[in-house]
């Protein structure tokens, strides 16, 4: 017995979960399942049902990643909670002395202390706010108290999920973290550039930063971007005494990218050793 053709909200439904399982999978895991071809013809499918359908079209659709128009400008946002810069330490006696302040407030030894450690990624840092799982807003540092708008550019982000991956997802959530263009994208970037005789730029981070303020979100498309999210700035109903692992488990979970060199360890040797060991093979992460 054949099977009943699916209604047009279960075949947009599907294809909607089809699309955003294929940018987790390609943009997050490194991991694709669906060809281009395959994509592109589920991707047009969609935009044919949605545009015979207006009505049905919602903002966490793949197909509305790209499409607003050009800015005039940015809005000011201001962070709910500030965005902080981190401190340097640059030296094992550096490390050492940090934790023994943490163990002096904790009253404990500074061997019992359990350390989450993770490469810091040189980019942009953004802030992205999601509301019953779906992405509302998203924001430049700023000056850690005030940022920028630039929510239509960060849409276009393919590591960046329009909604949150599951069943459970939280009331709100606000997700940290940097906005990188890696070695490679960088030098096809510079390398299109010089033969359209436009600016070059002059290391990733300023590429990184500079795609991400394009006023016209569909340049910022072009750009090979990345988000990889560091931190859980805010989440209701929240974890509890959570630790940052857990809550770092937590955001992939939901569809984010995060550290994959991400681990736990006691006491500061062992995080001094693991610098030791991130900073030899820097060139490969």
């Amino acid at each position: 017995m054949s099977q009943p053709a699916p209604t047009l909200l279960e075949e947009i439904s599907q294809l909607r979960a089809d699309l955003d399982d294929a940018n987790y999978r390609y943009y997050v895991l490194d991991e694709p399942t669906l060809t281009d071809a395959d994509y592109d013809r589920k991707l047009q499918r969609l935009k044919q049902l949605e545009g015979e359908h207006p009505e049905l079209i919602s903002p966490d659709s793949p197909t509305q990643r790209v499409g607003a128009a050009p800015a005039e400008g940015f809005p000011e946002v201001a962070h709910a909670i500030p965005m902080l810069s981190l401190d340097n330490a640059f030296s094992r006696d550096d490390i050492v002395a940090f934790a023994e302040r943490v163990a002096e407030r904790l009253e404990c030894q500074a061997e019992e202390i359990e350390f989450s450690c993770e490469p810091k990624l040189d980019g942009a840092a953004v802030s992205l706010v999601y509301e019953q799982g779906v992405l509302v807003s998203g924001a430049t540092r700023g000056d850690g108290r005030t940022g920028e708008g630039i929510t239509s550019n960060l849409r276009t982000l393919r590591s960046v999920p329009l909604k949150l991956m599951g069943k459970r997802v939280p009331e709100l959530l606000e997700v940290r973290g940097e906005v990188i263009m890696r070695h490679s994208g960088f030098e096809a970037l510079n390398e299109r550039a010089r033969e359209e005789g436009s600016k070059v730029f002059a290391n990733p981070r300023n590429a990184a930063a500079g795609s991400l303020r394009q006023l016209d979100p569909r340049i910022t498309a072009t750009r090979p971007l990345e988000f990889h999210a560091y931190q859980a700035a805010r989440l209701e109903p929240d974890l509890g005494d959570a630790t940052h692992s857990a809550l770092m488990a937590r955001l992939s979970t939901l569809g984010f990218r995060t550290s994959a060199e991400l681990t736990t360890m006691y006491g500061p040797d062992a995080v001094a050793d693991y610098c030791e060991q991130l900073g030899a093979k820097r060139d490969q992460l």
